[in-house]
């Protein structure tokens, strides 16, 4: 399985790395990012946060040259503060997250994220935790299964979808990938079946989404992300979907406004705390798309703590 990460160029160039300073990489990953970082590093450190036992494995073999300045915290993002702060760790130079899905876990069959391979329903990130896609596709109420996914999917026909998952799993319990694939195909027209790209893709995005609870993850963890960062310190977010990045772009927004009462007859001398690193959203350029095709969707913002 090869990782090749997104934005590494950009990453590297709008972290700022101090050759002593200490970073944060909270979705280590296949560690593509990490290495670049830790090349850079000097007397500084990385702490690199996964839920992901195997992604930590694999890391921490390509990393081996670079383990005297890395730390793997193996938890989820949403721990940052704390986790850190076990490691006397309470402010840092700088912090950088890629979201959504390793590239490990789609090219791992078995993990059940791919709606490509006949796998059992999983989709946990963190293979100690409970609940799986299995449960969310067996268990949840129709109402429930519709908001998912139209609520994290998108998926306009996600009434129709729920109500095709309860039938079935009242004959059998639906146990694998494939076989959602197969009732996901039933629920849609032939219109959206013949258009481009996968007809599940959306669902299982929404699934996944739910599983993992990766919006109100992300949240948390951007919160505490700003808060521990050194004045100068920046915070990268590369997204992969327009969920995720309205997250970011809000929580980056309202750190960078100062709202004013109206009618003040003269304006208070106030500057934000956060400053917007960059005109606009940074995307991958023509070379990156055309060697990496998981680059495609990916938005890199970037903020800065005053």
């Amino acid at each position: 399985m090869k990782h090749v990460p997104v934005l590494l160029d950009e990453i590297i160039s709008y972290l700022n790395i101090k050759p002593d300073g200490v970073y944060v990489d909270a979705t280590l990953g296949g560690g593509g990012h990490a290495e670049a970082v830790l090349e850079k590093l000097d007397s500084g450190q990385l702490f690199a946060f996964d839920q992901d036992l195997f992604a930590i494995e694999k890391a921490r073999e390509r990393l081996k040259p670079h383990a005297d300045k890395l730390t793997i915290i193996h938890d989820n993002f949403e721990t940052l503060a704390p986790s850190l702060a076990k490691h006397g760790v309470e402010q840092v130079d700088g912090i950088y997250f890629d979201l959504g899905v390793s590239s490990f876990h789609f090219d791992d069959a078995s993990r059940g994220f791919s709606y490509k391979e006949d796998a059992w329903l999983d989709m946990r990130m963190n293979q100690n935790q409970t609940l799986s896609a299995h449960d969310v596709v067996n268990t949840y109420e129709e109402v429930a299964l519709a908001n998912v996914l139209f609520e994290y999917g998108d998926e306009s026909f996600g009434r129709r979808i729920a109500k095709n998952i309860v039938k079935r799993r009242q004959q059998a319990p639906i146990n694998t990938t494939l076989e959602l694939v197969e009732v996901i195909k039933q629920s849609l027209p032939q219109k959206v079946l013949s258009k481009k790209g996968h007809p599940a893709k959306r669902s299982f995005q929404a699934i996944r989404i739910e599983v993992n609870q990766e919006l109100a993850v992300l949240k948390t963890a951007l919160s505490s992300a700003l808060n521990i960062l050194k004045p100068g310190g920046r915070c990268l977010v590369i997204s992969f979907q327009s969920l995720e990045d309205k997250i970011v772009k809000s929580m980056f927004k309202d750190k960078t406004t100062i709202d004013y009462p109206k009618g003040l007859p003269v304006m208070p001398d106030r500057v934000a705390p956060f400053k917007i690193v960059g005109k606009k959203a940074i995307k991958p350029s023509q070379t990156e798309l055309k060697t990496n095709h998981r680059a495609h969707s990916a938005i890199l913002r970037v903020i800065e703590k005053r």
